[in-house]
């Protein structure tokens, strides 16, 4: 099997593994509060405040990832025809990756969750830039579509 080929098949199921778990998140657009203020607590967080905008926030994340999700499902259909997208998906997953790493530390958030949500993001954008890259021939370099 070629290397673009697998490095192909690597990222289709790569986004559709991470893209699944973004979908999950639709979850929390619905739960009770009584459900994440369970969850807040158990993970070491104390009470989840109760003011609306505290919902509202984890309720929008949740459909943003969601929407994260449906996106990363879509662009692994067609690979070649959706690289500029995955381009720009890989560093700006990236980048939210360190965004999320200041923001966790800064906020005071568990050393587990600093140590794992932000890392693991930007490892996620750079192994979708990493694999699109692979699929890119070295005759093609500036094409819009990939080789392979």
């Amino acid at each position: 099997m070629e290397p673009a080929v697998k490095s192909g098949q690597t990222l289709v199921w790569i986004l559709r593994i991470m893209g699944s778990s973004s979908l999950l998140a639709l979850i929390f657009v619905a739960v009770p509060h009584a459900w994440m203020d369970s969850i807040h607590s158990a993970l070491g967080m104390g009470p989840l405040p109760a003011e609306p905008v505290v919902g509202y926030l984890a309720r929008s994340t949740s459909a943003m990832y969601a929407l994260l999700g449906g996106l990363l499902w879509v662009v692994s259909f067609d690979l070649r025809r959706y690289r500029r997208i995955l381009i720009y998906l890989g560093a700006a997953i990236t980048s939210f990756g360190v965004m999320l790493l200041v923001v966790d530390w800064s906020e005071g958030m568990p050393l587990f969750w600093t140590v794992w949500e932000g890392p693991f993001v930007a490892v996620f954008g750079l192994v979708i830039l990493f694999l699109i890259r692979k699929q890119q021939s070295p005759g093609s370099v500036g094409s819009s579509r990939m080789e392979g």
